[in-house]
């Protein structure tokens, strides 16, 4: 190790067993514990905000699994060295071993699909196995081809225990920190300015230390205030104001305040945040937090997203504001939002419900004589295109779990449901 590196690098703990945080994926019982004490390692995808050991544990799955392991940043990466990295790999293992090759690509999300379309025959033929890190949504990111063959397995935060356990042990352990009297009396102001990012928590505590001039420090959160607060970046898009902010932005757009919205979004757009991310977040919003109470909110942020996806910046701040003060000022509902997650959590209590074989399909003749599909009805042959029929498994029937909305659409949704279903639902 590189005794001039910084303080996060010289703590990259090497094994499994210093590595801190992520219990419930390397801890005892984790998901991912028994895979790497067999050896048996899938294809996977790391997601999580920056500074929660990706890297890190990626390393550590190839030393403890003893494979090669090989490394790229999607960054500085293209098609030319995936295939050389490829081609290495088949040389080092191949087919018939359970010892093939890692490769690690870090921010996979940066790679273009063509770049992404490259990687997949060599995971589905078992050259390789692939590890991605990314801090973006891989359902977004990544392309359905490569996800299909990869497990996704979400990293946290690092909480306030983990965090200070850290701490101490950069103050224990590091051949340079350890060398002077430091006493660690508070801090709060440590942990709320590293935003969970371990790394970030060991550059700021790095740089604190050395901001005395005297071996016998005392650690306090006055201290930290006036010695690196001052020196942070204004808004910083991959650790704590990046999530901080995006937040301030949706909840503006929730609680109907055009005025929030706009000014949360200029201060993202002022500190680089990509362009995607915002359209995203305006995509959720304009389901999760208008959904039915105004159909067009979905319509117009798809659009945006397109747009500025097209274009960039600097004229995307335009359709991104046009859109987030038309999501703000439109009437408010999150009844769609409710309904599936009452609907999943239904299905986790109940399980694999049969289909009533009323609405089964019945594509064979076998299928046909059994009864699959009979005496369904078919509502446009029928007043009104409604026939009152059961459409969940007996188990469950008569759950209701879409309840609209108080705003003019939905109730027009509620008098339309009340008419049909009268009988069996309470709306």
């Amino acid at each position: 190790m590189n005794d001039n590196a910084p303080l996060a690098e010289r703590l990259r703990p090497q094994t499994l067993k210093d590595y801190v945080s992520q219990a419930h994926l390397v801890g005892e019982g984790g998901a991912l514990s028994q895979h790497i004490k067999q050896g048996l390692i899938p294809s996977m995808i790391f997601w999580g905000p920056p500074g929660t050991g990706k890297t890190t544990l990626a390393n550590i799955i190839a030393s403890e699994s003893g494979r090669p392991f090989y490394t790229l940043s999607a960054i500085n990466s293209g098609v030319k060295d995936i295939r050389e990295v490829i081609d290495k790999a088949k040389q080092s293992g191949g087919l018939f071993t359970t010892k093939n090759p890692i490769l690690f690509i870090d921010e996979i999300h940066r790679f273009s699909k063509s770049q992404q379309d490259s990687l997949l025959q060599a995971v589905e033929k078992g050259w390789i196995t692939l590890i991605g890190a990314t801090t973006e949504n891989p359902s977004f990111e990544v392309i359905s081809a490569l996800l299909s063959r990869c497990q996704v397995y979400i990293l946290n935060a690092f909480d306030k225990t983990d965090l200070e356990t850290l701490l101490k042990r950069a103050i224990e352990t590091d051949v340079h920190i350890s060398k002077k009297n430091i006493t660690l009396k508070e801090t709060t102001a440590l942990l709320r300015l590293s935003g969970g990012d371990a790394r970030k928590l060991l550059n700021i505590f790095e740089l604190l230390v050395n901001s005395f001039s005297t071996n016998d420090i005392v650690i306090t959160d006055e201290a930290v205030l006036e010695n690196i607060q001052n020196n942070t970046v204004r808004y910083d898009k991959t650790g704590e104001q990046h999530y901080d902010i995006i937040s301030a932005f949706i909840k503006s757009i929730r609680g109907s305040d055009p005025n929030g919205a706009v000014y949360w979004l200029a201060r993202m757009i002022e500190g680089g945040e990509d362009v995607k991310f915002i359209a995203r977040r305006l995509l959720i919003s304009a389901s999760e937090d208008i959904g039915n109470a105004n159909p067009t909110a979905l319509v117009i942020a798809n659009n945006a997203f397109q747009a500025v996806t097209t274009i960039g910046y600097p004229e995307a701040r335009i359709i991104l504001s046009q859109c987030a003060t038309y999501l703000a000022c439109s009437p408010k509902s999150n009844a769609s939002y409710m309904a599936i997650g009452m609907a999943q959590q239904l299905v986790k209590q109940t399980g694999d419900l049969s289909v009533p074989i009323e609405i089964r399909n019945a594509p064979t003749k076998l299928m046909k004589e059994l009864g699959y599909g009979d005496n369904y009805k078919y509502a446009h042959n029928y007043e009104n295109n409604f026939a009152p029929q059961e459409f969940l498994p007996d188990e469950i029937k008569n759950q209701k779990l879409y309840d609209p909305g108080n705003n003019a659409r939905e109730n027009a949704h509620r008098e339309f449901l009340k008419q049909r279903w009268k009988d069996k639902y309470n709306y």
